[in-house]
């Protein structure tokens, strides 16, 4: 479309991490390779893949179109678990399913293998892993991203998948510094106040920062939160103040290149006031700005950085200093030919299910539910898999639960329900129970109506198992449940790990990697 900016080769070429709609290159896009110097592009699940060979196809027309000396920056969202960006991907259950192991060796291997299915399309940027600490149960937009409550767990964990990423070739990133563990909304919709203590930012939440930038993690990703223990401000988010940035620099040492989170967060001001933000956010020190495929979003960006430069609010010695970084950034990136036969390999399927069945936690059986008979009836209710935030692919995958336990039971009843389940909902699954002899009813409790259909299944008198199937928090919502297990993930290979744990065909290693309150402690399990 001729409504699309276009870079010109101004000085906002190489500080742009652009991103467009369509599995194809635009116009917009190929103008901007002939005539600017981009620094990349971040490739994402719903706008840019549809397979690992469509992907490849994508990747390399961008390097091939790309007249910079230096190869493009190629990025997305590969943590595993609830956000997995690459099409075909194989399915990890993520994060905190590792945080539930506590195996560094196992979190390498996975980040090696999250590496070696995106080098194999031609992606050599991964913003993951995410290093955010666990503390707040209800969290809503981290959840099973993180690895867990521990600091000393989740900065161990995070180093060796940012290891694996590097033993791959792909470029990993840190994030969301300074952390948004104690983030009580989503940065998506509004502004997060991270109300804490520089001590307690020390001991906690920048913890797992310090290791990976020791270790030279190539790159940090700054999210948008208020943090006035690190700016001194209760007005001005982190991703725009120097002296927060400065924390980074100067206090943690470090020397590689700091992306924004996604510029089109409502956590930031939207419209033409973002022109000032973004002049902000270069001054405090980020190198690249995460666009988004909005052309205004992305017209503001380059008139920032053009107009900010020109009227003397930019400085050349900062832009200097910063596409120096980003040159040492691009120059580092590994040519290495894709092969999409990694992609989903066999190989990594048997990972992913060895991260499952070394995860999956039994976390109460006081009525000996435990394992599971072949005989009787068995009626098995999962909720519509969903997205609880926008970073969050879970929707784009079946739900498989009961047709995995299908393989061990002949007489099952199944039912999907809506994540939010209606008056009616309930109704019609509570009706069902007294048919059956024993109920497996998973969860992701983010309505209270799905505490209150297990309560209620609960209170008809038959036998209940319930599985948590992101955070293990859900039984807050329904405490009268007497056996209970979390999974950390839906896919495929948490599901039929589940079913064979079930059945008694294996036995439960996974330990709670945050404490439930006033239930269990960290490290639980039976």
């Amino acid at each position: 479309m001729s409504d699309q900016p276009t870079l010109t080769n101004t000085v906002a070429d190489p500080h742009l991490m652009l991103a467009f709609e369509g599995t194809e290159i635009p116009e917009w896009v190929s103008r901007s390779l002939q005539h600017g110097r981009p620094a990349g592009f971040t490739l994402f699940r719903g706008w840019n893949i549809e397979s690992p060979s469509q992907a490849v196809e994508l990747t390399t027309d961008l390097q091939a179109r790309n007249q910079g000396d230096q190869p493009l920056l190629i990025a997305t969202d590969q943590e595993g678990g609830q956000l997995q960006a690459l099409a075909g991907s194989t399915p990890f259950s993520g994060n905190m399913a590792l945080g539930a192991t506590g195996d560094e060796d196992l979190a390498r291997e996975i980040g090696t293998a999250l590496g070696r299915e995106l080098r194999a399309v031609g992606i050599n940027v991964n913003y993951a892993p995410a290093v955010d600490i666990a503390t707040l149960p209800r969290n809503p937009s981290l959840g099973v991203r993180s690895f867990g409550s521990d600091p000393g767990s989740v900065t161990a964990l995070g180093a060796a998948v940012a290891a694996g990423m590097a033993d791959s070739g792909v470029l990993a990133t840190a994030k969301h510094f300074p952390g948004k563990g104690e983030a009580a909304v989503d940065p998506h919709y509004e502004l997060p106040l991270l109300d804490l203590t520089r001590e307690r930012m020390d001991r906690v939440e920048l913890a797992p920062f310090s290791r990976l930038f020791a270790a030279e993690i190539p790159l940090t990703m700054v999210g948008h939160y208020l943090v006035p223990a690190l700016t001194g401000s209760a007005t001005e988010p982190i991703s725009v103040s120097r002296q927060g940035l400065s924390t980074l620099r100067e206090d943690l040492g470090f020397g590689g290149v700091i992306i924004s989170d996604a510029l089109d967060m409502k956590a930031l001001d939207q419209g033409s006031a973002q022109v000032v933000e973004f002049i902000a956010m270069i001054n405090a020190g980020i190198d690249l700005l995460l666009c988004m495929p909005d052309p205004e979003l992305r017209g503001r960006a380059i008139t920032a950085l053009e107009k900010g430069h020109e009227r003397g609010l930019i400085s050349d010695t900062s832009l200097a200093s910063s596409r120096k970084r980003i040159e040492l950034l691009r120059s580092s990136i590994p040519v290495i030919e894709p092969d999409t036969s990694v992609v989903g390999s066999v190989k990594h399927l048997a990972l992913a299910s060895r991260l499952a069945e070394r995860s999956i936690t039994l976390v109460r059986d006081e009525a000996g539910a435990l394992p599971l008979a072949t005989s009787g009836r068995l009626l098995v209710l999962e909720p519509e898999p969903s997205n609880v935030t926008p970073a969050d692919t879970t929707a784009l995958y079946p739900p498989v639960l009961s047709e995995e336990l299908a393989r061990y039971h002949p007489s099952i009843t199944a039912r999907v329900y809506p994540q939010t389940p209606s008056e009616g909902d309930m109704s019609g699954l509570l009706e069902l129970a007294p048919e059956h002899d024993v109920i497996v009813v998973g969860t992701v409790v983010a309505p209270q109506a799905q505490g209150r259909l297990v309560t209620e299944l609960v209170a008809s008198g038959k036998p209940v198992i319930a599985v948590a199937l992101r955070t293990p928090f859900d039984i807050l919502e329904y405490p009268s449940v007497s056996t209970y297990v979390a999974t950390y993930s839906s896919h495929q290979p948490a599901m039929a790990a589940l079913a064979s744990k079930l059945f008694g065909q294996q036995g439960f290693s996974g330990k709670l990697p945050a404490p439930i309150e006033g239930l269990y402690p960290l490290g639980h399990g039976l």
